[in-house]
């Protein structure tokens, strides 16, 4: 069976300056960009995570990374190219998700148009988003699992961090925010109880309970400690987040990382060898969690987790995974 990953071959200690590469680097993103452009037009899907729309978000990305801004003009012209290629079949089931869905959608479009400076199509795109809100406000709008990342209320809320930064400007009203977070509180206290979770905040996503950042406990934490409007009012919601925090490092391995779901604990734990080290389970996605639970909890077991996640990606080195997944969205 062949490694997952790709071997570290830097030694401890050993200073590494990302400028030693950044021409190797530059030339590789330049060959990756090509081969995909060869092949946007074949994608079947039109979302961020796998079609045309995460494509799109490569191109609008790289236009304005500092690094390639030289580029700029034709990389935008790129984003613009696919946006167009973006089938037109939005539907009011999917406008609140993010990665999977028409949020997401929406948000690059709405982000690649202010780019361009074509305000009148930015703010349509934005008001589409802005729709999903509706959608994703009753508790149980969607019953396999509505408050993760990928199709769930979690997602919404990162699209909406991503969009008020991208327009330096509040997009949704602080109490619409709030009364979001909340109900994603009360759908994990009220399945907590329910199947008696050792989180007082749990929730499931198609009968498994996972923990890291696709579709887990993690990043749905990380986004309700991402919001100041509903730090500061709601005391007694972030009791439980913290205390989920908690419970959730005092599970990290020795080897600094975490477990898939929570039927990976006790005797049905994975060998070492067999741990998933990549940002959807384990370190690698938790690790944001962890760095923002630190930024505003303050506690110093939160950076040495972090720590302890950053050993084992070292160790391990990168995973063997495709060029697609650009989860700079998430890191706030």
């Amino acid at each position: 069976m062949s490694k997952r990953y790709f071997d570290n071959v830097f030694s401890d200690g050993q200073e590494v300056s990302p400028n030693m590469y950044y021409d190797f680097f530059k030339q590789n993103v330049h060959t990756l960009m090509e081969d995909i452009s060869l092949n946007t037009s074949l994608s079947p899907d039109n979302d961020l995570y796998t079609g045309t729309t995460g494509i799109a978000y490569m191109y609008y990305h790289l236009a304005t990374s500092e690094r390639f801004k030289n580029d700029s003009p034709i990389l935008l012209n790129k984003a613009v190219e696919v946006s167009r290629l973006m089938r037109q079949n939005s539907s009011e089931k999917y406008s609140s998700q993010f990665i999977c869905g028409d949020a997401g959608v929406n948000a690059v479009n709405a982000a690649i148009f202010h780019k361009i400076g074509d305000d009148k199509t930015a703010e349509m795109y934005l008001e589409h988003f802005k729709n999903g809100l509706a959608v994703c406000k009753p508790i149980n709008f969607f019953k396999p699992g509505g408050d993760e990342l990928f199709v769930g209320r979690a997602g919404y809320l990162f699209g909406l961090l991503w969009l008020e930064k991208v327009f330096n400007r509040k997009i949704i009203a602080d109490l619409d925010i709030i009364q979001l977070c909340l109900t994603i509180v009360e759908s994990g206290r009220n399945y907590s109880k329910k199947n008696k979770s050792i989180f007082p905040l749990m929730y499931s996503y198609y009968n498994t309970e996972y923990l890291g950042a696709a579709h887990g406990l993690c990043t749905i934490l990380q986004v309700l400690i991402s919001f100041p409007c509903f730090i500061k009012k709601e005391q007694k919601a972030m009791q439980d987040i913290k205390k989920c925090i908690d419970i959730l490092i005092s599970l990290q391995t020795t080897s600094g990382n975490f477990p898939c779901a929570m039927d990976e604990l006790g005797s049905r734990k994975r060998p070492e060898k067999d741990e998933l080290v990549h940002w959807c389970h384990g370190a690698p996605g938790v690790v944001y969690l962890l760095a923002k639970a630190y930024l505003v909890f303050k506690e110093p077991s939160y950076l040495e987790c972090c720590l302890k996640c950053g050993d084992l990606v070292w160790t391990k080195g990168l995973l063997k995974k495709g060029p697609g997944k650009t989860y700079d969205i998430f890191s706030f």
